[in-house]
């Protein structure tokens, strides 16, 4: 008899491309599977799970919005409607398991599963667990985790560490191999390359850092930079104020900086790179711990549970990371990256403490959790 799974999250890459990962690993493992995706409506996961070949429905779940602003009043109707949504999508579909792996629209699916005693996964990425994933913790039959010590948070018999799903293709790259994407990003031969990326939605803190490198021209390494989607009017209007009339492409230099939106090939960028420069959402961390990369973490401070802070800091705790504090990057980013860049022996102590803490088969090991936690509730 085949299996029925929805996969429940998204708002973010760093929630979409792990379940992606673990959709992906399951449809190996058992190829008559069915999965359905439930992500939030107007969110990239609506555009990028049917892109990957899978089904998905919206729910009109949003997030609460940190300053001040009149779209909070509507969280509980919205809220409201996603769990009925969300109840009515159960009933159709009829999982035999729901997996949550954060977003906006995990917890109104697995908050309904659960309650209809359908068998609960999730996936918390993040070595802080958020206020949510605590509460329906207790509901879940296990807890799939990447970060030591999390029976602060869940109940312990149901922890199993098997890391954060990553994207196929993501290792360290031989010599060949890094020459080859080098080429592939139109770099230079003989200069080091910093990698600096926001995220898929971009970082205002990151782009404001590298528009003063820009103004520097640095001669003595070269950037590919990552500004995001939502920044590219600002990225554009500093590129024709620095180079007016230039033409727009998919990738847009000054001097040795080369800049773009998103980076669909992200394992030629870590290959590429010598040092990066990135958020600690836990996605990136743990593809920065597969590649090898010395890194240096620029924690957001604006989500929830300051969880790329603690993210950042369980790295920087073993040696294997520097962390600057948001509001300290305009002063002290700069020197920092190129003090790194410029100090090979540090780099390669730094990549040799983060490969140690890669689990590269997250995705086969989440996938294997969730058809034996399947198995067990068939055989009761």
């Amino acid at each position: 008899m085949g299996i029925r799974v929805i996969i429940s999250g998204g708002g973010t890459g760093g929630h979409i491309y792990p379940a992606l990962s673990i959709a992906q690993a399951l449809k190996r493992s058992v190829p008559d599977i069915e999965i359905l995706f439930v992500g939030a409506k107007g969110k990239m996961e609506m555009e990028k799970v049917p892109a990957a070949g899978f089904q998905i429905k919206g729910l009109p779940v949003a997030g609460l919005k940190r300053s001040f602003s009149l779209s909070n009043l509507s969280l509980p109707f919205k809220l409201c409607k996603s769990l009925s949504e969300a109840g009515k999508i159960i009933k159709e579909f009829r999982p035999d398991i729901v997996v949550g792996v954060g977003g906006y629209a995990s917890a109104p699916v697995l908050w309904k599963a659960s309650g209809m005693e359908i068998p609960c996964i999730i996936q918390e990425q993040n070595s802080y667990a958020g206020l949510t994933n605590k509460i329906l913790g207790k509901r879940a039959e296990k807890i799939c985790v990447a970060y030591d010590n999390m029976e602060r948070f869940f109940p312990k018999e149901k922890i199993l560490m098997t890391g954060n799903p990553i994207r196929k293709g993501i290792r360290p790259a031989t010599a060949a191999e890094k020459e080859q994407a080098r080429t592939f990003f139109g770099l230079k031969e003989g200069l080091p390359v910093i990698l600096v990326v926001g995220g898929s939605l971009g970082c205002g803190t990151l782009n404001r850092t590298m528009f003063s490198l820009a103004e520097r021209d640095p001669q003595e390494y070269q950037v590919i930079w990552q500004s995001g989607k939502g920044y590219r009017d600002s990225v554009i209007r500093f590129f024709e104020s620095r180079n007016p009339g230039f033409n727009e492409g998919e990738m847009r230099t000054l001097g040795n900086i080369h800049n773009c939106d998103f980076i669909s090939r992200m394992d030629l960028a870590f290959a590429a790179a010598d040092i990066v420069v990135s958020r600690a959402g836990a996605g990136t961390i743990s593809e920065l711990c597969a590649a090898g990369k010395a890194t240096i973490f620029v924690p957001s401070p604006v989500v929830a549970e300051d969880h790329q802070r603690h993210n950042a800091m369980a790295l920087v705790n073993q040696d294997a990371a520097i962390m600057i504090e948001d509001d300290k990057a305009a002063q002290e980013l700069i020197p920092a990256m190129e003090t790194l860049v410029s100090d090979t022996s540090r780099i390669r102590m730094m990549e040799e403490n983060i490969l140690k803490l890669a689990k590269p088969d997250a995705s086969d090991v989440i996938a294997s959790v969730i058809t034996e936690t399947l198995s067990l509730e068939r055989n009761v």
